[in-house]
């Protein structure tokens, strides 16, 4: 099996340094803060109504769930 390694710098320019991108970035990194989940702690900040349907970072729309759980969710 051949594996292809990634050009992560070919994907910053391409995807990641777009400004919707950066801005739905930002949003995310400000839902761990305000869940007070620290690097390192397994479980991931979930949008109980997603932000992309409309969903805010507001206190009562985050949950703390396991990264298994939160992944999950974005397939139904």
């Amino acid at each position: 099996m051949i594996v292809k390694k990634r050009n992560y710098k070919k994907e910053y320019k391409d995807y990641h340094s777009k400004p919707l991108q950066k801005k739905r970035r930002v949003l995310r990194n400000k839902a761990r803060s305000i869940l007070g989940l620290k690097v390192g702690d397994p479980r991931e900040a979930d949008h109980k109504k997603p932000l992309s349907k409309g969903g805010s970072n507001n206190k009562s729309n985050l949950r703390a769930v396991s990264r298994t759980v939160n992944r999950k969710k974005a397939t139904k």
